[in-house]
């Protein structure tokens, strides 16, 4: 695996694994063990295998862009759909992440004797990592592999302590009522989610389908050991009960943790994780935003034309961020409806119409028509979860 191919596979990862990763024990607590990680095993697959679906439509009608492919095989009206759910989803995690970003930076310079307000926060971190994307893939790469070893080292140290500590039988716990199953859906499935990034790691790394391949299944799975390890690790250590009597709190599952393990800078590794986790998916979030910004609006590839793209991508979600947080905290909550259909419906419906007009010859990813069909029925599950959990159909956890 080369420099290039070692870069993108870890710009996915740091995509994927975002600050909600050390949430997501209390988020699926309810669940239980075995319910938990049959989740995560099966919601990776089934990313990673509509990853290797938009690549076989790309390489199939040499369009790179979402809205660019359902506009050429599903019409007008799919180009719609995919250029809404794109921008939902794109500028609602910007400003989630924004908004999370200043917060965390506020307290970070606080902590050594620097006093900034939330506004000026939010300026200075969109400054600096909206301008590194507004630089250029090569440097988000770059500092992307930077802040990826740091998480990587302090995940590998944390976990290091806290899995001899785990008691198999609290891994055995089950879902404590009807419903919940499906309910955790949404949740897990959300935490996959890195296909936004598809059409700049397409277009910095070429149309090989063996090194996309290595890129989208290995860049999905290194979050994927992480989380199951991490769950393994807080759900040993503390037992489902206990988690669910923290009430969904992160700074106090921090502490209870703290409690139990012989580190004294434990708070502060984890809060340096969270930093460098929500930086990381900001810039592979914005990066996507940025490409499909740029090709939308026709901006040049040139100082000036990217400067526009920048202003473009991180005024909107800067604003909303400032002004009308609250807004944007309720569209996450159906951030899994617009995931979804960029990320499984769309990438089904747009191989089922490209492999009627391809050649024989050209990339087709596994599975055949019994995995399409699957995998539709899957992305509808979600879409449909997630409306009935929002509508108070199904319980949330």
């Amino acid at each position: 695996m080369n420099t290039k191919t070692l870069g993108c596979t870890l710009l996915i990862a740091g995509t994927t694994i975002g600050a909600g990763m050390l949430a997501l024990p209390l988020a699926s607590s309810s669940l239980g063990g075995p319910a938990t990680l049959a989740l995560m095993l099966g919601l990776w697959a089934l990313m990673a295998f509509t990853a290797m679906l938009q690549v076989e439509a790309s390489l199939s009608t040499g369009k790179w862009y979402l809205h660019q492919l359902a506009a050429q095989l599903l019409g007008p009206w799919g180009k719609r759909v995919a250029s809404f759910c794109i921008l939902m989803l794109f500028y609602s995690l910007a400003s989630a992440y924004i908004s999370g970003g200043s917060s965390l930076l506020v307290q970070a310079l606080a902590d050594v004797g620097i006093s900034f307000s939330q506004g000026q926060a939010a300026w200075a971190f969109t400054l600096l990592f909206g301008g590194m994307v507004c630089i250029g893939t090569k440097q988000v790469d770059y500092l992307n592999r930077l802040m990826f070893a740091v998480k990587l080292v302090i995940m590998v140290a944390v976990l290091a302590l806290l899995l001899p500590r785990a008691e198999g039988q609290h891994l055995l716990s089950l879902p404590l009522g009807q419903g919940l199953l499906l309910a955790g859906l949404p949740v897990i499935f959300t935490s996959f989610g890195f296909h936004g990034s598809i059409p700049s790691v397409m277009l910095y790394l070429g149309d090989c389908p063996k090194r996309l391949r290595r890129v989208f299944v290995w860049g999905s799975a290194l979050p994927l050991i992480l989380y199951v390890l991490w769950q393994v690790a807080i759900l040993g250590l503390l037992g489902q009960q206990s988690l669910l009597d923290n009430g969904g709190a992160l700074d106090g599952l921090l502490a209870q943790i703290g409690h139990l393990v012989n580190w004294p800078l434990f708070n502060q590794a984890m809060h340096l994780f969270a930093d460098l986790a929500l930086a990381t998916s900001f810039l592979g979030v914005t990066l996507g935003l940025f490409d499909f910004m740029a090709k939308v609006s026709k901006r040049d590839d040139n100082a000036s034309g990217r400067l526009q793209t920048g202003l473009i991508t991180f005024v909107p979600p800067l604003l909303f961020a400032l002004y009308f947080p609250q807004g944007f905290i309720m569209a996450l909550g159906y951030a899994a409806i617009a995931l979804a259909i960029l990320a499984v419906l769309l990438p089904v419906a747009l191989v089922w119409q490209s492999r009627k007009q391809a050649e024989p010859h050209h990339y087709r990813a596994p599975g055949g028509v019994l995995a399409l069909g699957v995998a539709g029925a899957m992305g509808v599950l979600i879409v449909g979860v997630q409306l009935s959990v929002s509508l108070g159909l199904l319980p949330a956890l």
